[in-house]
């Protein structure tokens, strides 16, 4: 039986640096989730904080800039929906993620979120960003997903 609990950052990026398969842990972060089952063991976390690309509200909108599982079924849609959930009870008004292309998005479908669009970067290693591009598609363009959680002006 699993359930969701907070996570302190340290524990969601313990779960990341063991799991992920192309992203390191986060710096930061407004609030982390983890799922675990009756015995204490951890399963999967999820890190939310404020929107990575440029041109966004930082303010209303909230990021899924990590998730992580083991594998075990039903912890990846647990973890989209408890995200989606506690970003809505504090007042965002979307929560989104970017996924792969490569990735079908079926837990996201599966906890009420919907494909919005193929993602438009600028490159992500450019002259005032240099970045690590050690990621599959050298961090290409990605789907981004997303969740209306509070409407208003």
């Amino acid at each position: 039986m699993l359930h969701v609990e907070p996570a302190t950052l340290a524990q969601a990026n313990e779960l990341v640096s063991r799991w992920h398969r192309h992203h390191k842990p986060c710096r930061g972060h407004r609030f982390s989730i983890g799922v675990w089952d009756e015995h204490g063991v951890a399963h999967g976390a999820a890190i939310v904080g404020r929107p990575v690309g440029g041109g966004k509200d930082q303010m209303r909108i909230a990021e899924v800039s990590r998730l992580v599982t083991d594998g075990t079924p039903n912890a990846c849609s647990m973890l989209y929906g408890a995200c989606a959930r506690a970003a809505q009870a504090m007042g965002f008004r979307w929560i989104q993620t970017f996924i792969l292309q490569s990735e079908p998005g079926t837990s996201l479908k599966a906890s009420g979120w919907y494909y919005d669009r193929l993602s438009h970067p600028i490159g992500w290693d450019n002259g005032c960003r240099p970045r690590d591009l050690d990621v599959p598609d050298g961090g290409r363009r990605k789907q981004l997903w997303k969740r209306d959680l509070n409407a208003y002006g």
